[in-house]
């Protein structure tokens, strides 16, 4: 096929119709910039190192949640083995983790999983990820701030030791119990946030130490008092496993939430100074850390109190209690404020760059793109998302939209691990370039036509590289000879194959996780549709594993950096794990979700589809891209 006959894939007018669902942009390479138009004219600042990376990683992962869902889960699920249950969640967000290094790597720009599903995926799906993480931090940072109120007036000797001005008042009017202590907390990270990243990541570093600080005070003292006690809550007849190994796994996939918030490193990649060689570090680290912290705070707690005599709500604190150890209450309760401190920093913090990526595209107002000229920080997002989360904080007891928060996490999990099989096998081969450029363009092309008129087609001038080697006629279409003088698919069908499969293994995936979820449907038809799933999930794992990865890889995006191991299985497994916690998350967080994602779809029909930056573009073959633009002093989109 001839360049002139794929250059054109959607322009202009060509762009309204389906094909503006699935239209991708282009990505960043290590020369572009964003058009400074779209960002107020200032671009956001480069500020962030190793360590500012693992304190915003560390202090959005680790909550409050450590210091009351070990005793939960112990209770209920995992018994001695909550360590295990604690490692096998975190190598599966590792999993998740690896995905999300090797595209923060290629592609350090703000939007985190928005940004590569707009570019792997397509506008549509890209909208919806964004829409759902925007959900995911309000309501997640709204209901980390009213938890915060309680463990404070602990600090200062009970549930009604805060002053008048900052406690919680119930307006019998409204039916509603008010929290001013959250909005005015919320108030100050925003104001926090608007003065710099860098100065938000040290203020964020100082809170989370003095978590960190709390939890190795837990592990010191707690594995001293289990030494001198002979470690009572190991002393067992019921064994390690006492729910078996079932209960155990069902531990893991109950802790796994306690993993969430490391992708909040990946929304601050464009302010990290070196991004493909910091962003890895800093996941990787900060991941490592929250999932050591969590197994020894868990293996000494497990030991100082047998699982079954735990405290549901306080299981450090009334451990300690038990050993006569009172006082350690405090020192607790001071861990459990600055976590939540630093958790709620860290959901404030990757939103307002979630609305500056969408603005920046297009899909919302300009006015979410504007970058102060002083902070170099997004200042009318991280406004408007403050004011926003301070009033629901204020005015709603937010803990019964807590599950909607996970959709948003495991929705972006799940299309980053798609994002990097489709970057590996079926990489973008078109480029979208601005209608401008056009006279650029039809000069490329009418030049690359008069060369294969004179020399023939493309795959004509492309015989003599294969050596001389002949393509059997049986196989006119799908294979070609290489070197060795095997055969493998020719290029434009290992695409198609590869995407195919991907989609394929999608479905497989979909099919096997909700039959063996819902164990309530017939059992000849549940057990169907797991072996019609399992069946393509292997199938795919087997054709993904057998085929080649796709040589454009090597050359997307920012290269130099790192590269994600054991492609397809990981990705893969990332997929199967996140979709199967997705589909768990119950009846009724769905009915929630679902209202909020059809308002998205409206939205998006009515003012993003229609104002998207890439409504008038032309696509054209990668391959031709600096080509034409040599030819032009045209900004590229």
């Amino acid at each position: 096929m001839g360049f002139g006959e794929e250059i054109m894939f959607g322009g202009g007018d060509n762009c309204d119709g389906l094909r503006s669902f699935v239209r991708r942009k282009r990505v960043d390479s290590e020369n572009s910039n964003h058009n400074s138009s779209s960002t107020g004219g200032h671009q956001l600042a480069k500020a962030l190192t190793v360590p500012h990376l693992v304190a915003i990683g560390v202090g959005s992962t680790i909550g409050a949640g450590v210091y009351i869902l070990i005793g939960t889960v112990a209770r209920e699920h995992s018994g001695p083995s909550l360590a295990i249950s604690f490692l096998i969640a975190g190598i599966a967000a590792g999993i998740s983790a690896f995905c999300y290094a090797e595209l923060a790597s290629r592609c350090p720009s703000a939007g985190s999983a928005y940004h590569y599903s707009y570019i792997c995926v397509g506008e549509s799906v890209a909208w919806l990820v964004g829409w759902a993480l925007i959900l995911e931090y309000t309501v997640g940072g709204s209901a980390v701030a009213r938890g915060i109120s309680p463990n404070l007036a602990l600090l200062f000797g009970g549930e009604n030791s805060l002053p008048s001005f900052l406690a919680r008042q119930y307006i019998p009017v409204l039916d509603i119990t008010v929290d001013p202590c959250a909005a005015v907390l919320v108030l100050v990270v925003t104001g926090l946030l608007c003065v710099g990243i860098k100065e938000s990541a040290f203020a964020q570093g100082i809170v989370t130490s003095g978590n960190v600080c709390a939890m190795m005070f837990v592990i010191i003292a707690g594995g001293y008092l289990g030494y001198q006690n002979g470690w009572p809550g190991y002393d067992l007849s019921t064994g390690f496993f006492p729910f078996g190994v079932d209960g155990m796994l069902a531990g893991s996939a109950t802790v796994f939430f306690a993993y969430i918030g490391f992708d909040s490193v990946a929304s601050t990649a464009e302010e990290v100074k070196h991004p493909q060689r910091d962003l890895p570090i800093g996941i990787a680290a900060a991941l490592s850390i929250c999932c050591a912290l969590y197994m020894l705070v868990s293996i000494v707690v497990i030991g100082l109190v047998p699982y079954y005599a735990m405290d549901p709500d306080t299981p450090i604190s009334s451990a300690f209690s038990s050993h006569g150890l009172h006082w350690a209450a405090y020192i607790i309760t001071v861990g459990a404020v600055t976590a939540l401190c630093s958790t709620l920093m860290g959901s404030l913090l990757p939103q307002p760059r979630i609305l500056m990526a969408m603005s920046r595209d297009g899909l919302l107002p300009s006015f979410f793109s504007d970058v102060s000229k002083k902070t170099q920080v997004p200042v009318k997002s991280t406004i408007t998302t403050g004011i926003i989360s301070a009033l629901l904080s204020f005015s709603m007891d937010v803990s019964q939209l807590a599950g909607m928060v996970s959709v948003g996490t495991l929705l972006a999990f799940t299309m980053v691990a798609i994002s990097l099989l489709i970057i590996r096998y079926v990489p973008p081969d078109v480029v979208p370039l601005p209608s401008s450029l056009q006279d650029s363009i039809d000069a490329v092309t009418l030049r690359y036509n008069d060369f294969t008129k004179d020399f023939g087609t493309s795959e004509d001038i492309a015989k003599p590289l294969l050596g001389g080697a002949t393509v059997e006629a049986s196989f006119p279409l799908l294979l070609k000879q290489v070197a060795d003088g095997s055969y493998a698919l020719s290029d434009d069908n290992r695409r198609k194959v590869a995407g195919w499969t991907i989609m394929l293994t999608c479905v497989g995936v979909l099919l096997l996780t909700s039959s063996a979820s819902y164990v309530g449907l017939p059992s000849v038809f549940r057990y169907t549709l797991c072996g019609v799933g399992g069946g393509l999930l292997l199938s795919g794992l087997t054709v993904l594993t057998c085929i080649d990865q796709d040589d454009a890889r090597h050359s997307f995006g920012h290269t130099g950096g790192f590269i994600c191991p054991l492609v397809p299985l990981l990705p893969i497994a990332c997929i199967l794990i996140n979709v199967y916690l997705l589909i768990n998350l119950g009846a009724d967080t769905w009915m929630r979700v679902s209202v909020w994602l059809v308002i998205g779809v409206l939205v998006y029909l009515v003012y993003g589809r229609r104002h998207s930056s890439l409504r008038n573009v032309v696509y054209v073959p990668t391959a031709h891209v600096d080509e034409i633009c040599s030819s032009s002093q045209d900004i590229l989109v």
